[in-house]
């Protein structure tokens, strides 16, 4: 057990003893647990997949002041995973849908809403409002900000990480055990680790890992039982079956002393420009389900393959133009059509490079297919020749 995080509040009326009726009788919990979730301030990073899973959890076990940070609307295709949200919330704010969410079930509830992008600049002052953090985000430089922030303020980070099949939760907590950057003293390279968007994710794995955030969370308001602190839970949903990895403080490793340019320090360039461009020459990948949405809506498009004849020949995607990534460098042209161009390889490497020298020539509308054909073909099969 850890000490309690947070003092408790007033006496609960007899309303709400009533409603939290179930966990006041927990072995060790009690009233006084109760009253400390009520004067709690939790901070959560993110209203998507674990955000509006972990949200509803903490408003449910009776924290009394969350704050809810993102600047994303709802989509179509968030809602299988988020279910926070609903096709009346199309186009609308996620911190706002998440707020009336929450509201509907417990009005009491405190919901305060960030919709803005959480940076080096702001986030430490938001922060300062609060008594812990817990980050549900989905990219890597939001993750070490979070991070470092919660560090040098000296307060808990409930964290946790989805994809695909598979799902992390860990705390860290200067002071009590190690932090993030021991588990992962650098980010992956970019590209290396897929977003959701690209790799895909389970629904049910958003609700799984989403709750074992939301217990850390009350675990260390009320200081019952033992926080995942120096360990890491891992889930397995294909399998499931957890497993446990533990780590500790890397004992040389360099000081957080401030909070710095995390896309950089990610490996994110977003300025990189030519005259002859016009503009960035940064490519934004496109999942194959994206591809797909667009074949089957019959929206106009040039599919590229830069692998080799020999690959072709194997299997490609109908409509698809052979242009092998030799020929594309040595100065030749996709054939002219209508619509965005889509480059693609095996498995997303060549056609990156592919896509890069094409934006490098001028044209504004490339992507590069995420995973290349080997990934395409697991949803689309019906649209490879063999």
């Amino acid at each position: 057990m850890t000490e309690p995080l947070v003092e408790p509040g007033p006496a609960l009326a007899p309303e709400r003893l009533a409603r939290f009726s179930r966990q006041l009788m927990l072995p060790g919990f009690g009233e006084l647990a109760q009253r400390r979730l009520q004067a709690a301030r939790v901070l959560v990073v993110g209203a998507g997949g674990l955000g509006s899973a972990v949200v509803p959890a903490l408003a449910g076990s009776g924290v009394g002041t969350i704050g809810v940070a993102d600047f994303d609307t709802v989509e179509l295709s968030n809602l299988p995973r988020q279910l926070s949200h609903g096709v009346a919330d199309l186009g609308r704010s996620k911190v706002d849908s998440l707020a009336e969410t929450v509201a509907a079930s417990d009005p009491e509830c405190r919901i305060v809403r960030h919709h803005e992008r959480l940076t080096a600049a702001n986030l430490p002052g938001i922060l300062d409002a609060y008594d812990l953090v817990v980050d549900g985000s989905d990219n890597f430089p939001t993750r070490y900000l979070t991070n470092d922030a919660a560090h040098l303020a000296g307060k808990p980070l409930v964290w946790g990480a989805i994809l695909r099949y598979h799902g992390q939760v860990g705390v860290a907590w200067r002071g009590e055990g190690p932090g993030y950057r021991d588990l992962f003293p650098v980010p992956p390279a970019p590209g290396e680790v897929p977003s959701c968007e690209l790799g895909g994710v389970l629904p049910s794995l958003c609700l799984v890992i989403g709750a074992l955030m939301a217990t850390e969370v009350v675990k260390l308001v009320t200081g019952v039982g033992r926080p995942l602190l120096g360990r890491v839970l891992s889930y397995d949903a294909l399998t499931a079956r957890t497993r446990e990895i533990p780590y500790s403080v890397i004992a040389d490793a360099d000081e957080i002393t401030s909070l710095i340019d995390y896309e950089v320090f990610c490996g994110i360039d977003t300025t990189e420009s030519d005259a002859a461009a016009g503009g960035s020459l940064a490519v934004a990948p496109i999942s194959a389900a994206e591809v797909l949405q667009r074949i089957r809506a019959d929206q106009p498009l040039r599919l590229v393959d830069v692998r080799e004849p020999a690959e072709a020949a194997l299997r490609r995607i109908d409509g698809s133009t052979l242009l092998p990534l030799a020929e594309l460098l040595g100065g030749a042209e996709p054939p002219p059509g209508d619509g965005p161009i889509i480059v693609y390889c095996e498995v997303g490497i060549r056609s990156q490079r592919a896509a890069r020298e094409l934006r490098r020539r001028g044209h504004a509308e490339v992507s590069s297919l995420d995973g290349g054909i080997e990934r395409f073909a697991g949803v689309a099969a019906d649209l490879i020749t063999r």
